[in-house]
């Protein structure tokens, strides 16, 4: 049975009163739910002192903690009807507070919501460093870092409307979804901008916008047929989060006592043979010192984050979550979260960062997963990210010269693991994200090893992630401070001296990025075998690699060249996936061509719709 929890913040313990009520979470909830229980948690000065009641519903469980100033109740919500509800708070038979709490009636459609998937493509952006479209709130009284662009690690003032004034820049580039990381109240005194480190889980950083712009955000977004994904973060909060301030109870957090920091290693999580120390520091272990972790073993706990989760998504309208750090939570519980999200929303899409290196470990992580249930394991996340895939297009463009384990065969290698995952149109496919050198550093941003790569992406299975920048060469050395990696987007500040955003206001250089990626996702949006299609693929010779996307009627053909030679690749051998075509379209030239012998350039690749 799912819980859900309000809070009622109340700043004075004898005179308490609707007027004092400084902190509602969450400020309303809605009828009809799947959860037949709701736990309202009370905040306030002494405030176990208090008998709560709740006019026309039935309490059925009271609770408190060693800090008298939580009180949680359980209600039911059985046939709980749109409207609102008085909560009253009594000292014996005297009223000492009330708050009028609201019931709203869902969207129609809202538990059928259909998340993001394989027919997507998921464009990623630091809001911070995008565009600044509303100056006004570049600095904020209620926060303690103010926008400073000359750092690196600063606050540089882009928000949610200079999101929303560039979608049609994001949906020439053909990407369908958008994933922002967070843009919750983060109040640390420096380096907010990432926003991980959140302080307030039910408002919008002021720096970013309201909450009613970020639900604006999501409605911009379904108007033109895009996709909004929240990135969530379970593991911890920042340490100037308010109720780490005056923590509910010792085990709200984790702690040793005090602070630990993880070592990091999620393998400890299925390990076998692993000691029970380093498994507690690496799920226990704080990510670091200013993200106290939470603790999702306590029952409170994972039932407050189940309910915020399902609040944003009912409220923004949400088509999905990125969970950040997802396999450092208590494995078991974060199970139970994901499992509360889909339950409530069964075709909504979770995606989980697995940061691993080896497929068999990813893929212990995916629902359903046969790996995890050696161990009777079941995460019931719909989605992981292929990390290993990201590790092979980190290094193989660089390796020119074919050997058993180097060059073009590292991607090969990538897709033979393919049977270890439950379903493999639900991984997220990427060469780079917020967290990774750029990709354009790590290759010289040549534009050649560019295209290999994104065509890479784009005709695979799965759901591809660019990263903003990228599109229009953009590079930055992670050696050099993760704001290196972080940069602002050319023209997304009014005094910018150039505007990427617009075709005449790119370089000759930058458009021949841009064009490649926007011909290349438009045209991936429109072509539903790579979606849903089966894969085949062939050994790679001589740092060649093709493989075929195909169904009952329709394939593509991928001709990538990795050698620094022009190549003639003879087809004979690719005869079950060519029989019956004759003829192949290279879908960014244009050019048609006969499937007897394809000569293919140095560091180019050929995508062919097939006739």
């Amino acid at each position: 049975m799912k819980q859900i929890f309000l809070i009622l913040f109340c700043c004075n313990a004898i005179h308490l009163g609707a007027q004092h009520i400084e902190r509602v979470e969450p400020p309303f909830w809605w009828s009809e739910m799947k959860s037949e229980s709701l736990q309202l948690m009370l905040y306030g000065k002494d405030i176990a002192r208090y008998t709560p009641e709740m006019d026309g519903i039935t309490i059925s469980n009271i609770r408190k903690t060693e800090n008298a100033n939580y009180l949680f109740m359980t209600i039911s919500t059985t046939d709980v009807a749109e409207g609102t509800y008085v909560l009253r708070l009594k000292k014996g038979k005297r009223e000492v507070s009330r708050y009028t709490y609201e019931f709203r009636k869902r969207n129609e459609g809202s538990a059928l919501r259909k998340g993001f998937d394989s027919s997507d493509v998921m464009y990623l952006i630091m809001p911070d460093r995008f565009a600044n479209g509303n100056p006004d709130n570049d600095s904020s009284p209620e926060t303690a870092e103010q926008a400073d662009r000359t750092k690196q690690g600063g606050r540089h003032g882009g928000d949610i409307q200079g999101i929303i004034d560039h979608l049609d820049y994001i949906q020439e580039l053909g990407a369908t979804t958008l994933w922002s990381t967070p843009l919750l109240e983060d109040n640390d005194p420096e380096y907010s901008y990432h926003t991980y480190a959140q302080s307030d889980v039910y408002r919008i950083d002021p720096r970013y916008g309201t909450n009613e712009d970020y639900k604006r955000l999501a409605d911009e977004l379904h108007k033109k047929d895009m996709k909004l994904v929240m990135d969530y973060v379970t593991n911890h909060w920042g340490a100037e989060h308010w109720m780490i301030r005056d923590l509910p109870s010792y085990d709200w957090i984790h702690q040793f006592p005090g602070y630990a920091n993880s070592n990091y290693r999620m393998e400890t999580q299925y390990d076998p043979n692993a000691s029970d120390i380093d498994r507690k520091y690496c799920v226990d272990g704080w990510f670091t010192s200013t993200m106290p972790d939470l603790n999702q073993s306590n029952p409170l706990v994972l039932n407050y984050l189940i309910q915020n989760a399902i609040w944003w998504i009912e409220y923004a309208g949400l088509d999905g979550f990125r969970v950040d750090t997802y396999s450092y939570n208590d494995k078991e519980s974060i199970a139970a979260w994901t499992k509360a999200i889909t339950d409530e929303y069964p075709y909504f899409n979770v995606v989980g960062e697995v940061w691993l290196h080896d497929q068999a470990q990813i893929a212990y992580w995916q629902k359903d997963s046969r790996i995890g249930a050696i161990q009777d394991f079941n995460s019931h996340l719909p989605a992981v990210m292929d990390f290993t895939l990201h590790d092979a297009l980190s290094t193989v463009f660089h390796e020119d010269e074919a050997s058993w384990d180097k060059g073009i065969v590292k991607v090969y290698g990538n897709f033979v693991n393919d049977f270890l995952y439950p379903d493999i149109n639900n991984l997220l496919v990427f060469a780079e994200n917020h967290d990774t050198q750029r990709f354009n550093h790590m290759y010289g941003g040549d534009p050649a090893k560019y295209k290999m790569a994104m065509a890479i992406l784009a005709t695979v299975r799965g759901i591809p992630q660019l990263y903003y920048g990228s599109e229009i060469g953009m590079g930055g050395n992670k050696d050099e401070g993760d704001g290196a990696i972080r940069q602002d987007f050319p023209g997304g500040w009014p005094d910018d001296k150039q505007n990427a955003f617009t075709a005449s206001g790119r370089t000759k250089r930058q458009n021949e990025f841009f064009a490649y990626t926007s011909k290349l996702f438009q045209w991936r949006r429109q072509t539903p075998v790579i979606h849903s299609g089966k894969t085949k693929h062939y050994l790679p010779q001589d740092n060649v690699y093709v493989y075929f996307r195909y169904n009952d009627t329709n394939a593509v053909m991928v001709v990538i060249n990795n050698s620094t030679e022009n190549r003639t690749v003879e087809t004979g051998r690719f005869r079950e996936s060519l029989n019956g075509f004759e003829k192949g379209t290279d879908i960014i030239t244009g050019k048609e061509m006969s499937l007897g012998e394809i000569s293919i350039a140095s560091k180019t690749v050929m995508i062919l719709e097939l006739k």
